[in-house]
C-alpha cells in the first residue's frame, strides 16, 4: 500500500509539473501581448476616459476539505482579456479550463463577471489565485490576489499501542509513556490530555510532521509515574481542529490498572483470648484491603492448609473460615496469609483459640461378679476435659469417701481425671452398683457412670424325669425328657447330652427355676445310649447333673449281598452271601429266586452296632448261562418287632457272541441300487465289536470318496450295488469272551449284456446254420431271450436252445435269401433291455455294388487318382482289374497299384489306383469278381471332374411341434470333388424361394421357426467346384399343428393341357439343337488348342442342362483370392437377370425372411458356401483325401468349417440370364433371401441402409 501511494504522488507531481510548464508558457505569452499593446497604446493618442478597474476583487478564502466554493472577481469597463493564474500559473481564457474538471470560470461579459468555481476542493486546490485583466489601447493590465486555505480534519487519533478504551497495566511508580497521534490534518491538530474529565496539567511532549504536501501528523507525549490511587483513572487525548465541530470531540482513551501489593490481613469475628465452648458454631473473617490484582487469602490451621471460599468486591479481598468448636480447636493455631502477583513475602495475621469442655464420658472397670465376703477394686477415668474435672463415688446410692483422685494432660488436647476404690462384698444384696460422677466446675457439667456387681449364689441339683429304667423303647416311637434345677445367681446354664455328645434345646426360666424338655425320636442309636442334663453357674466350678440310659429294640435297616467270585462265567459254582444289618433282637434271614424261597446255609450271627446283632446266610448257585438276568432275593427280618428289609441282585453271566437264530442269510439287490445287510448278536458283556470280509479282505467302516462298501457295526452298507459286489461274506462279532461268525450270501442281480455273438462263419446253401448270443444277466434263463428280423418267418424255419448263458438260433436249409443280420434280444426285468444282431452270412458268389458312388470317378491331371469296386460274396473273392480287355499289371512301381480290404463279414472291396493321371488314363476299366462259387465283373467309368449329379432321393425325417423339419436326400455321383447341397424351400402362396446350405460332408439339413398347420415346398441340389446340378422335383409337405407332417408328395404332375405341353416340348426341342451346336462349336474351338494341357484352362465352363443355371469359377479368381485372404463365399445361382458386381455389397431388397418370428438380418450368423476349389483338402500330388486313397463320395466330402468370400473385383461385367459369370464372387438369389449352414437363415449380404 505504501508504495501504492507513493507511486500515485509521483504520477500526481508530473502531471503538475506538465499544466506548469503549459501555464508558464501561457502567461509569458499573456506577458509579451501586454507589453506589445503597452508600447502601441504609448505611441497612440491618448485614450478616452474610462478606464477598465476592479468592481469587485476576490478576498481571501478558507473552506472545508470536499466542500465547493466561488471566487468572485468583477471588471467594470473590461478592455483586456480576463484569465485566473494558480500560484503563478495561468488557467487560460477559456470558461472549460483544460486539465482542471472541478474548475470552471462563470463568465457574464456584460456585466464583466469572472467568478472561478471550485468542485469539491482537496489540499491540491490550497493555493494563491489572481484574476487577470490584460492590457488594452488606453488600459493597463490590472491583477488582484487572494489566498484559498483548505482546511482538512484529521482522519484518525489514537494512543500508539493500545485500542480505544483499552486498559493499560502498569506497576506502581513503573514509568508510563503515552503517545497520542492524529493523522492528516491541515493545518496541524492541537491535542490536549484528559484525566477523567479534568485536563491534566502536565504540559506534554508535541511534534508536528508534514506526511505529505499540505498533510500533518501531530504526536503528543505523556510521561506519567502511577501511584496505587492512579488505579481505575482514565487518560484520554483530544483533537482539536478548525474542522471538528466542537460537540462532537474526536479522542482516544485508556483505562490505568496500576499494579501494587495488597495491604496487611486483619481478623474480624474473634478476638485472642476469647473462650468457645464445644459445639459453638464460628465465622472468622479475615480480610485484606487494597492490591492489584486483588490479594489472594489462605487459612492455615496449625500449618495445614484450609479450604475456605474467597470472595473480592472492588479492592476488598475476604475470607470467611467457619466451623464447630471442637475439642481438638482447644489451643490450634489460625494464621491466615495475603499475598498477590507484586508481594515478595505474604502478610500474616494469626491467632490462638481456647475452647471449654466437659468430658463426654466417664470410663468404669473393676471386676463384675464376687462372691460374700470379697473386696472388688473399682476405677474410674475421665475422657478429656478442659479445664480438668472432678470425681465423686456412691454406691447404691450412698457416697463413698475412701477414693483416690488424680490429673494428667492429654496427648490430645486438655485433661484427663481418675479415682480408684475398694468396695467389700456383704450379704444384704444379689447386686451392688457403683455410681462415678465427673464434675466441669466451669461449664457446670456433670457426667455419670455405673459399675454393677453381682453376688454369686450356686443352683440346687438337677431333677431328670421321663423315663423308667428298665422300660423298652421301640424305634420309631417317641419319647420326652424333662430336666428343671432352682436358685442360683446369676441363673445357670442348663445342657443336654447324649453319650457325652452336646444336644441343643431350648430352656425356660421362671422366676429362679430354669426347665428343658427333650423330645427323642427313638431309633437303633438310642439302645444303650446315656442321655444326660447338666446345670452350672459361675458360683460353681463342677457342673451338676443327672443321666438316663435307654434300651430299645430295632429292625435291620439294610441288607447287603456279595458274589464270589465278581466275573460269573458258565460252568462254575458261585456263592451269594447276604450280610444283614444290626438288629435287636437277632433278625432271620432267607432266600428267594424269582419269588420262590430258597435254602441257605451257614447262618451266623455277630455283634453288631448300638448293641445289635449282625446275621449271615450264604448260598451255593451252579452257573450257566440260562441264570443271565435270573433275580434272587435275600429278606431280613425282626420277628417281634415284624418288620424286614430285603435286597435283590440279578445274575450277571458273561459269554461270547451268539448270533440270533432264524436271521436271513441271504441277500438280493439288484446292481446300482443301495443294499443294507443287517445281522444281530447277543452276548455278555453287549460291547460287540463287528468286522466284514469277503474273500479273506476286511471291509473298511470309514467313508471315503468313492468308497462303496463302508461296514456300520452289525450292518454292512453298499451304495450302489455291482455285479463284483455278488458273493459270501463273513460277519464276525467279537467281545471279551470270545467271538462268533456268520455267514451271509450277497446275490446282485443286473440287467442283461451281450458279451459276444457268432461271427467268421459262413453256411452252406441248404444246411442248418447256428447264430449263437452270448449273454451276461442275472437272473437269466432261456424266457428272457427273443430272436426276431423283420419280415422273416422265424417259427417256419428255425429253433432256439439256451446253455450255460448262451442262446443259439437254429436255422434249417439256409438259402442265399437267408443272408442278412438276425437280432438277438435279452429282458430279465432288471433294467434296460439288451439286443445285438448276429449276421447270417451264406456262401454266395460276388455281386457288384452299382450305386453311383462305386461306377462313375473323376480326378484332375497329374494327380493320384482311385478307383473302388465293391462287391458282396463269401467266401472272400479275388479282383482283377483290366482295360481294354487285358488285366492291368499291379507292381509297386507301376502306373496302377490295387489294394484290398473287407468292409464287413459280407462285403470286400479293391481300389485301383492311377499314379500321376494322364488324358490316356480317362476311360472305362473292367473289374472282375470272383471266388469258389462263381464270379462278376462291371465296368467303371473314368473322367475329368465334372459337375455332380443331382441328389437321388429327397425325403422328410423328423417333424418337430415347433415348426422344424428335418430333410434328408441320397447323394448321387459327385464329380470328382468336394460336394456341396443347398435345399430351398417356399410357403404356399409364395413366389420366390430361400436357400438353406447344408453343412460340407452332411446330407441332411434342419429348418427352423417354420408354421405349423402351414404348407411348403422343398427341393435340394448339388454343387462342387465344376458347377451344380440341377434342383430336384419339389416335395409338398403341410405340417399338422399337432406336430406331424399330414402329407408329404412330389409336386411335379403333368397337369397341363396337352397343347401347352406339346409347345414347350417343341420349345425345348429347338433349345436342345441350338445347344448341341453351340456345345458341338465349343469342341472343334478347344480341339484346335494346345494338346500339352494337363489341367483345364481356368476359362473352361460347364454347359447348363435343363435350363438350370450353373456357373464356375474361374481358377485365376481363385488363385488371387487365396492372396489375398479374404472371407468370402460363392453362390449357386438360379435365374440370375442381372449382377453389378462393381457395387458391393449391393443393397437387397428386403427378404421376407427378416420378418418374425425368424431370427434374421444378424451378419454374426451369415454362414456361406465355402469355395470348392480354396476348401479342398485334396493332395494334388497324391490324389488322396487326408492321407487315404480317393473313394467315392463319401470320401470327397469335407468336414470343414472355414468359410471364403471373394472379394469383389471392379472388373467385373454384367452377367445377362443364362450366361456364365466370370466374376471372382457372383451374387446371391436375386430375392436376397439366403440360408446359412448353421441351420439358421437370414438375407446375405445383410441389408444396410
Amino acid at each position: 500500500m505504501p508504495s501504492t501511494a507513493l507511486q500515485l504522488q509521483l504520477q500526481r507531481r508530473r502531471h503538475q509539473r506538465h499544466h506548469h510548464q503549459q501555464h508558464f508558457w501561457i502567461t509569458l505569452t499573456f506577458a509579451m501581448l501586454m507589453a506589445a499593446s503597452g508600447s502601441s497604446a504609448s505611441a497612440q493618442t491618448p485614450a478616452a476616459p474610462g478606464v477598465q478597474k476592479f468592481r469587485v476583487t476576490p478576498h481571501d478564502l478558507q473552506i472545508l476539505e470536499g466542500t465547493d466554493t466561488l471566487m468572485r472577481c468583477e471588471v467594470s469597463q473590461r478592455a483586456g482579456k480576463v484569465q485566473w493564474t494558480k500560484d503563478g500559473f495561468a488557467l487560460g481564457f477559456s470558461a472549460v479550463i483544460p486539465g482542471f474538471p472541478r474548475y470552471s470560470v462563470l463568465v457574464d461579459a456584460k456585466h464583466g463577471t469572472y467568478n472561478l468555481q471550485i468542485k469539491n476542493a482537496t489540499l491540491e486546490d490550497d493555493a494563491e489565485y489572481q484574476c487577470q485583466v490584460g492590457p488594452a489601447i488606453g488600459n493597463p493590465a490590472i491583477r488582484a490576489n487572494a489566498k484559498l486555505s483548505i482546511v482538512a480534519a484529521p482522519s484518525t487519533i489514537a494512543i500508539e499501542g493500545y485500542a480505544r478504551n483499552a486498559k493499560v497495566e502498569v506497576v506502581e511508580r513503573q514509568n508510563l509513556t503515552l503517545q497520542c497521534i492524529t493523522e492528516n490534518a491541515n493545518p496541524a491538530a492541537e491535542i490536549v490530555w484528559y484525566q477523567g474529565e479534568t485536563p491534566v496539567q502536565q504540559i506534554p511532549l508535541v511534534t508536528v510532521n508534514e506526511t505529505s504536501p499540505k498533510r500533518f501528523r501531530t504526536i503528543s507525549v505523556l510521561k506519567l509515574q502511577p501511584r496505587a490511587e492512579d488505579d481505575y483513572k482514565e487518560f484520554s487525548c483530544e483533537a482539536r481542529h478548525k474542522a471538528l465541530p466542537p460537540d462532537v470531540p474526536m479522542r482516544a482513551q485508556v483505562q490505568l490498572s496500576v499494579l501494587y501489593p495488597p495491604g496487611p490481613p486483619f481478623f474480624e469475628g474473634y478476638s485472642q483470648g476469647e473462650t468457645l465452648r464445644r459445639g459453638q458454631q464460628l465465622q472468622i473473617a479475615c480480610r485484606s484491603r487494597g492490591g492489584n490484582p486483588p490479594a489472594q487469602l489462605v487459612w492455615y490451621r496449625n500449618g495445614v492448609a484450609i479450604n475456605s471460599p474467597q470472595r473480592t468486591s472492588g479492592r476488598l479481598s475476604e475470607n470467611v473460615y467457619k466451623f464447630t468448636a471442637t475439642t481438638a480447636d482447644n489451643g490450634a493455631n489460625l494464621v491466615c496469609e495475603a499475598k498477590n502477583l507484586l508481594s515478595t513475602t505474604p502478610l500474616r495475621a494469626e491467632l490462638n483459640l481456647t475452647v471449654l469442655y466437659a468430658p463426654k464420658d466417664v470410663y468404669l472397670s473393676g471386676s463384675t461378679e464376687a462372691k460374700v465376703g470379697d473386696t472388688v477394686q473399682l476405677n474410674c477415668m475421665t475422657a478429656q476435659s478442659n479445664p480438668p474435672a472432678r470425681i465423686n463415688w456412691s454406691m447404691n446410692g450412698r457416697p463413698l469417701t475412701n477414693s483416690s483422685f488424680k490429673t494428667a494432660i492429654s496427648s490430645e488436647g486438655g485433661w484427663i481425671s481418675s479415682s480408684n476404690i475398694s468396695v467389700s462384698i456383704d450379704s444384704q444384696s444379689r447386686t451392688f452398683v457403683a455410681v462415678c460422677h465427673a464434675l466441669n466446675a466451669e461449664l457446670t457439667q456433670n457426667v455419670v457412670g455405673s459399675h454393677t456387681v453381682n453376688v454369686l449364689y450356686p443352683p440346687s441339683p438337677p431333677l431328670l424325669t421321663g423315663y423308667n429304667d428298665g422300660d423298652i423303647l421301640i424305634s420309631g416311637s417317641i419319647m420326652k425328657l424333662q430336666c428343671s434345677s432352682t436358685g442360683g445367681n446369676p441363673p445357670p446354664m442348663l445342657q443336654w447330652y447324649k453319650n457325652d455328645k452336646r444336644i441343643n434345646s431350648a430352656n425356660k426360666v421362671t422366676d429362679s427355676k430354669i426347665s428343658s424338655e427333650l423330645s427323642i425320636l427313638i431309633n437303633a442309636s438310642d439302645n444303650n445310649a446315656i442321655y444326660k442334663c447338666e446345670v452350672q453357674n459361675s458360683a460353681i466350678d463342677i457342673p451338676l447333673f443327672a443321666t438316663k440310659t435307654l434300651s430299645v429294640h430295632f429292625p435291620p435297616e439294610t441288607v447287603k449281598i456279595s458274589v464270589v467270585p465278581k466275573n460269573l462265567v458258565p460252568g462254575i459254582r458261585a456263592k451269594l452271601i447276604c450280610d444283614s444289618s444290626s438288629s435287636n433282637p437277632p433278625a432271620k434271614i432267607s432266600w428267594w429266586k424269582d419269588g420262590i424261597p430258597v435254602e441257605g446255609l451257614n447262618l451266623a450271627n455277630k455283634p453288631g452296632l448300638w448293641g445289635g446283632s449282625v446275621s449271615t446266610l450264604e448260598m451255593l448257585v451252579n452257573i450257566t448261562q440260562d441264570l443271565d438276568g435270573i433275580i434272587y432275593t435275600c429278606q431280613s427280618h425282626n420277628e417281634i418287632l415284624q418288620r424286614s428289609v430285603h435286597e435283590t441282585i440279578s445274575l450277571d453271566i458273561l459269554y461270547p457272541p451268539k448270533f440270533d437264530a432264524g436271521q436271513v442269510t441271504s441277500f438280493v439287490g439288484v446292481e446300482g441300487a443301495p443294499l443294507q445287510v443287517e445281522l444281530h448278536a447277543n452276548g455278555n458283556p453287549m460291547a460287540i465289536s463287528y468286522t466284514w470280509t469277503k474273500d479273506g479282505l476286511s471291509i473298511g467302516s470309514s467313508s471315503v470318496i468313492g468308497q462303496r462298501l463302508i461296514s456300520d457295526g452289525p450292518r454292512l452298507n453298499i451304495s450302489r450295488l455291482s455285479r463284483n459286489d455278488a458273493g459270501v461274506y463273513v460277519c464276525e462279532a467279537i467281545n471279551t469272551q470270545g467271538t462268533a461268525l456268520m455267514e451271509v450270501q450277497v446275490i446282485v442281480e443286473y440287467p442283461p449284456t451281450i458279451t459276444a455273438v457268432s461271427e467268421g462263419q459262413s453256411f452252406v446253401a441248404g444246411e442248418q446254420a447256428v447264430l449263437a448270443c452270448h449273454i451276461q444277466a442275472r437272473p437269466l434263463e432261456a424266457a428272457h431271450v427273443h430272436w426276431s428280423r423283420n419280415g422273416y418267418e422265424l417259427s417256419a424255419r428255425t429253433t432256439t436252445s439256451f446253455e450255460n448263458g448262451t442262446a443259439y438260433l437254429h436255422i434249417e436249409n439256409v438259402q442265399r435269401g437267408d443272408i442278412g443280420n438276425f437280432t438277438c434280444s435279452v429282458d430279465n426285468q432288471r433294467g434296460p433291455a439288451a439286443a445285438h444282431n448276429v449276421l447270417l452270412v451264406v456262401q454266395t458268389s460276388p455281386e457288384i455294388e452299382h450305386s453311383p458312388a462305386f461306377v462313375r470317378f473323376a480326378a484332375r491331371l497329374g494327380v493320384r487318382a482311385q478307383l473302388i469296386c465293391r462287391a458282396l460274396a463269401s467266401p472272400q473273392p479275388n479282383f482283377i482289374w483290366r482295360r481294354h480287355g487285358k488285366d492291368l499289371k499291379m507292381q509297386r512301381r507301376n502306373k496302377f497299384k490295387a489294394i484290398e480290404r473287407q468292409v464287413d463279414p459280407l462285403h470286400y472291396e479293391s481300389a485301383l489306383l492311377v499314379e500321376n493321371t494322364s488324358p490316356d488314363d480317362y476311360g472305362q476299366y473292367e473289374c472282375v469278381v470272383r471266388n469258389s462259387l462263381g464270379q462278376a465283373s462291371t465296368t467303371l467309368e473314368f473322367s475329368k471332374p465334372t459337375r455332380p449329379d443331382a441328389p437321388l432321393q429327397l425325403h422328410v425325417g423328423n417333424v418337430t411341434d415347433n415348426g422344424s423339419v428335418e430333410l434328408l436326400w441320397t447323394p448321387g455321383f459327385d464329380g470328382g470333388m468336394q460336394v456341396y447341397y443347398r435345399v430351398r424351400f417356399k410357403l404356399q402362396g409364395e413366389e420366390k424361394y430361400k436357400y438353406v446350405d447344408a453343412k460340407p460332408g452332411s446330407q441332411n439339413v434342419t429348418l427352423d421357426g417354420l408354421k405349423p398347420g402351414a404348407t411348403y415346398y422343398y427341393s435340394v441340389m448339388a454343387a462342387n467346384e465344376a458347377g451344380g446340378s440341377k434342383f430336384l422335383p419339389d416335395i409338398k409337405l403341410t405340417l399338422a399343428k399337432g406336430s406331424q407332417p399330414l402329407s408329404a408328395e412330389y409336386t411335379e404332375k403333368d397337369e397341363l393341357p396337352n397343347v401347352m405341353i406339346i409347345g414347350i416340348t417343341s420349345a425345348a426341342m429347338v433349345l436342345l439343337v441350338l445347344n448341341a451346336a453351340l456345345v458341338a462349336w465349343f469342341v472343334i474351338r478347344r480341339q484346335n488348342k494346345t494338346q500339352g494341357d494337363t489341367e483345364p484352362s481356368a476359362d473352361d465352363a460347364y454347359s447348363k442342362d435343363d435350363n438350370q443355371s450353373v456357373y464356375k469359377l474361374p481358377i485365376t479368381a481363385l488363385q488371387a483370392d487365396v492372396q489375398k485372404k479374404a472371407a468370402a463365399s460363392t453362390y449357386l445361382v438360379e435365374n440370375v437377370d442381372i449382377i453389378q458386381s462393381t457395387a458391393y455389397p449391393p443393397k437387397y431388397q428386403e427378404s421376407s425372411m427378416c420378418t418374425p418370428p425368424y431370427p434374421l438380418c444378424n451378419p454374426d450368423f451369415t454362414r456361406t458356401l465355402p469355395n470348392p476349389k480354396r476348401h479342398s483338402q485334396r493332395n494334388s500330388a497324391t490324389g488322396m483325401i487326408e492321407g487315404l486313397p480317393m473313394r467315392a463320395k463319401d470320401d470327397h466330402m469335407l468336414i470343414s468349417n472355414g468359410l471364403y468370400i471373394p472379394s469383389p473385383s471392379p472388373a467385373s461385367s454384367l452377367v445377362i440370364k443364362g450366361s456364365y459369370i466370370s466374376s471372382p464372387s457372383p451374387a446371391p438369389p436375386a430375392d436376397g433371401s439366403y440360408f446359412n449352414m448353421s441351420d439358421k437363415y437370414m438375407s446375405y449380404p445383410p441389408v444396410t441402409y
